[in-house]
């Protein structure tokens, strides 16, 4: 027993010299080090790295906003630029309706003239006709009395 109790007294003093919870100078010089480091480490890695990401984040912000406002402008000009080329086809539809009567009345008017044309040449036609017959008739006539008055003079003098 006087062994065990040796060996017990000889455990709880290995462990009162280097024990968990030892306060001596390796604690608070251990405490400074983690506080460099952490200082370190924030001024070299963390602050820069974090100056990147804010940067980041504001190009994204500012570009999506940009972006939006791009797209926002963009469907205004869409629907302005719609509005106008409707406005455009309805305005070249009345331009092409009121070109196709124009062309109507013209051509309806050519051929009203064409057919006045027409009726004034066979009216011509049929009074150049008249003339000739009516000169044709006289002349035949004319002939008629010439060969009736030697018929009657043959007959005479025979």
């Amino acid at each position: 027993m006087f062994i065990s109790q040796l060996l017990l007294s000889e455990v709880f003093e290995v462990e009162a010299k280097g024990g968990l919870f030892d306060f001596n100078a390796t604690l608070p010089l251990m405490a400074l080090q983690f506080v460099a480091l952490t200082i370190v480490l924030n001024l070299l890695f963390y602050k820069p790295v974090t100056n990147i990401l804010d940067d980041r984040e504001e190009y994204i912000r500012n570009s999506l906003t940009s972006a939006s406002a791009s797209l926002v402008k963009a469907s205004e000009l869409t629907k302005e630029y719609e509005s106008e080329l409707a406005e455009s086809r309805k305005r070249a539809q009345s331009i092409i309706k009121s070109a196709q009567e124009e062309a109507q009345l013209v051509v309806s008017e050519k051929i009203k003239e064409a057919q006045k044309e027409a009726e004034n040449l066979l009216l011509d036609a049929y009074n150049q006709l008249n003339i000739q017959k009516e000169q044709a008739l006289k002349s035949l006539e004319i002939q008629v009395d010439i060969l009736s008055n030697q018929i009657t003079i043959k007959l005479l003098e025979s």
